[in-house]
C-alpha cells in the first residue's frame, strides 16, 4: 500500500504529556556553572547530564536556548557540572530560577584550567569540562564537553529527581 508522504503528518505528543512522561525517568540533579564576561559566576539546574565516552572522557549536558548561563558557557568555552548532594533541594530550586544573585550565599571555588564554579560544599561530585561541540536540538543546545578535571566526595550521596520530587538514592 502506497501512502502519499504529503498526506502523512506524524503525530506529536503534547508538551504537558511529554513533561509527565519524561519526569517519570529518574535523573541526577546537576548545577551547570560557567563564568560570564564580567567574571561573575552563572549557573542553572539541569537534569540532562551523562557520560558520552571514556576515551576521550566526554560528557554532555542539555541547556535551554534562553538560559542566562548559556552566554557564559559560550564566552568561556567551558562549564562545570556539579552533581548535587542529597539535601540540596533548596539550591537546586534556586538555580532553576533566573534570579541574578544565585551565588551570593553559596561557597564556591574557581577551578584551575577553565570551567565554572565548583560547588564543593554542595556537590557529591563535579566534572570540569572544556566545550568540544554544541548540537542544536529543538529548544535546547546539547553541550559536549571534554572532562579535564573532576572529583567526588565519598561521604555525599547524589540527589535524584523524579516526578517533580527530589529524593535520595
Amino acid at each position: 500500500m502506497f501512502v502519499d508522504p504529503a498526506l502523512y503528518r506524524p503525530l506529536v505528543i503534547e508538551p504537558q504529556r511529554f513533561r509527565e512522561v519524561m519526569s517519570s525517568f529518574p535523573s541526577g540533579v546537576v548545577v551547570l556553572t560557567a563564568f560570564g564576561q564580567d567574571g561573575l559566576p552563572r549557573g542553572l539546574t539541569v537534569s540532562a547530564f551523562c557520560a558520552v565516552s571514556l576515551e576521550p572522557p566526554l560528557a554532555l549536558a542539555c541547556i535551554d536556548k534562553t538560559s542566562n548561563t548559556l552566554p557564559a558557557v559560550q564566552h568561556t568555552g567551558g562549564f562545570t557540572a556539579n552533581i548535587l548532594a542529597v539535601g540540596r533541594e533548596q539550591l537546586a530550586r534556586r538555580m532553576a530560577t533566573k534570579v541574578s544573585d544565585k551565588f551570593d550565599t553559596i561557597t564556591w571555588r574557581r577551578p584551575v584550567g577553565g570551567g565554572g564554579p565548583v560547588l564543593e560544599a554542595d556537590a557529591a561530585a563535579y566534572a570540569v569540562c572544556t566545550l568540544k561541540e554544541t548540537i542544536e536540538a529543538g529548544d535546547h543546545w546539547i553541550l559536549i564537553g571534554l572532562v579535564v578535571d573532576g572529583g567526588h566526595h565519598d561521604g555525599f550521596a547524589p540527589m535524584v529527581y523524579s516526578r517533580h520530587v527530589y529524593d535520595p538514592l
